[in-house]
């Protein structure tokens, strides 16, 4: 999806499933990625500018999305999250790019909250006010996400290959100055949650 979608644009397509309209599900298409994920020190031995991978974190909430503890927010993004900062030992002030897994429109909001970036409530308002646009404080989703980029049925890869382009200098849409590039995926119908933060800064020591 090329062309600029407006807020009319959204609630003006066809209803899919309440309340999800057509242009808040994901963009179902063929496709598919790879990445080569060696050491640090064995990166120096490839022609392409590497990326760093400085944090991950992993998390299960629920069987089913059903069970969630509380549908307004996931506990699994939040511990995964976690896990991937305090491995990284960085904060959300040294992030300055974000994907989030979008298969919907409403998990960027998540997204934003649950990782911590904004407080519960906020992250509505965050948007609206251009933060996460390119030239915003923190620019999210920049492949123009599974909404309106591709998803496959496993997104995630996009989404990593994304913000690796991104620390690299290379995206299609480049957000200047990035060195740390913040990645969430999620899975299994909203009941798993994976966290990768990468970087272009070799590791020290």
């Amino acid at each position: 999806m090329r062309d600029l979608i407006t807020t009319d644009d959204v609630f003006n397509s066809r209803m899919i499933c309440y309340p999800f309209h057509l242009f808040e599900c994901c963009l179902v298409a063929d496709g598919g990625g790879a990445l080569i994920l060696t050491s640090a020190e064995r990166a120096d031995d490839f022609p392409t500018t590497p990326a760093y991978i400085l944090g991950t974190g992993e998390a299960v909430e629920t069987p089913i999305v059903s069970q969630m503890y509380d549908m307004t927010y996931s506990t699994a993004f939040r511990l995964s999250s976690s896990t991937a900062f305090n491995e990284a030992g960085v904060k959300h002030g040294d992030v300055d790019h974000l994907m989030v897994y979008d298969a919907f429109a409403h998990l960027p909001i998540y997204g934003l909250e649950d990782l911590g970036f904004v407080n519960r409530g906020e992250a509505g308002a965050f948007i609206e006010e251009g933060h996460t646009s390119p030239g915003g404080k923190l620019p999210m989703n920049t492949n123009g996400g599974g909404l309106s980029y591709t998803h496959t049925g496993m997104y995630g890869m996009f989404a990593i290959q994304e913000s690796i382009r991104q620390v690299r200098g290379q995206a299609a849409h480049q957000v200047p100055d990035v060195k740390v590039s913040f990645c969430q995926g999620v899975g299994g119908m909203f009941m798993a949650a994976g966290s990768l933060i990468f970087t272009n800064e070799p590791p020290h020591g």
